[in-house]
């Protein structure tokens, strides 16, 4: 029987529902071999996860999730096998979750101009340990009654160009590719099919390792393309489920977006080749 993979999966320590405990639990339940947890600029999840997936026999790569900024649009970067306790990572994460309190404050602000009863305290207390996003803040406004749903706190206020929304502060992809570089990792183009084809070249160009090909937001169409960009290119190919439970369609990701053990291999061979 063939490994199944799940390289791209969230925790409460981003804006995930689920404790890296539980991660672990789902993940032997779903015949999960190896895993990695990529919260969003955060790495406060993976030696829980680590250390309780050794006891399940399950294998957790280091990860994590940068958001960076090319031609005025978001984009996010997927890091494995990083050094996660390297002192010059954490100081950049702290900075950044410092920055994410700040704009979530922006966001409440606005909110409150639109006269709705919320506070920063409310979202810190839902958010708990979590670096906070607007995942955070919708559940909050979800919570309180003054929306229907986490899709109608997105649609009505927190999403692009409505009402609350506040930009993230984000580096360059090339300042995020240096980073990922110095803490040993290697680094991915997460979900591109959100993304410009323009903005996707000009990444490679900067010289990213690899591409996220298997994505719940990927057709089969997309799949082939981008796993013909990675031969193309000589890049490494990942994928999963991006993971972030609460919602019936994302539950059912669980276990079902997988690569095989020959792409981790294939990460290991590159990871020699960096240190020989």
């Amino acid at each position: 029987m063939s490994l199944k993979v799940d390289l791209h999966i969230h925790t409460v320590y981003s804006d995930g529902v689920y404790t890296p405990f539980e991660i672990i639990e789902k993940a032997h339940q779903s015949g999960l071999s190896i895993i990695s947890i990529t919260d969003h600029d955060s790495v406060n999840g993976i030696k829980e996860a680590i250390n309780y997936g050794k006891e399940k026999g399950i294998e957790v790569i280091p990860g994590l999730e940068l958001s960076t900024d090319l031609e005025d649009k978001e984009v996010h970067l997927l890091a494995y096998f990083i050094d996660y306790e390297n002192e010059e990572l954490l100081k950049y994460l702290n900075f950044f979750r410092e920055e994410r309190l700040y704009r979530a404050k922006r966001i409440i602000q606005k909110l409150r101009n639109l006269g709705l009863s919320i506070t920063i305290d409310d979202v810190i207390d839902r958010a708990k340990n979590s670096a906070i996003g607007r995942p955070h803040i919708a559940y909050t406004l979800v919570d309180l009654g003054l929306v229907k749903n986490y899709t109608e706190a997105f649609e009505k206020y927190l999403g692009d160009n409505c009402p609350a929304y506040e930009r993230k502060i984000h580096i360059s992809p090339t300042s995020a590719l240096k980073l990922i570089n110095e803490v040993g990792g290697l680094s991915f183009i997460a979900h591109p099919g959100y993304m410009k084809e323009s903005i996707l070249l000009n990444i490679i160009k900067a010289g990213i390792d690899g591409i996220e090909v298997i994505h719940p937001s990927h057709n089969e169409n997309q799949i082939n393309f981008y796993r013909g960009i990675v031969n193309q290119y000589c890049l490494l190919e990942t994928g999963g489920s991006d993971f972030h439970g609460g919602k019936k369609n994302d539950e059912e990701n669980f276990g079902k977006f997988t690569i095989s053990l020959n792409q981790v291999e294939a990460m290991r061979k590159m990871l020699l080749r960096n240190t020989a």
